[in-house]
């Protein structure tokens, strides 16, 4: 199963993505648990395959990137056009190539 986190400052806009891209995954019938935190909690989930930084917070990425280093876990910052349209398809296919990579 691919574990999917998306991070943003509260943890609340990122949540309707997480609902297009949970969509999206059982559409294409991919089992995925994809969950949305506030910053502060991303720490708390070091056992994610992928971690998904939404546009706004784009300055945590360094940040990110050393807290889960250590596990292996890709980091990037979602494509801002499929953030702002809600295209869970585009953030799911961006989540998958980073887990294959």
């Amino acid at each position: 199963m691919n574990k999917i986190m998306l991070v943003c400052s509260a943890g609340m806009s990122t949540s309707m993505l997480v609902t297009k891209m949970k969509q999206a995954a059982e559409n294409r019938g991919l089992e995925a648990e994809i969950f949305a935190v506030a910053e502060s909690e991303a720490k708390n989930h070091t056992d994610v395959q992928v971690a998904l930084l939404g546009p706004q917070v784009r300055f945590l990425k360094g940040k990110l990137e050393s807290m889960l280093s250590e596990f292996g876990t890709p980091v990037d910052i979602i494509d801002t056009v499929a953030y702002g349209t809600m295209n869970g398809d585009k953030v799911l296919d961006q989540a998958l190539a980073l887990i294959k990579a």
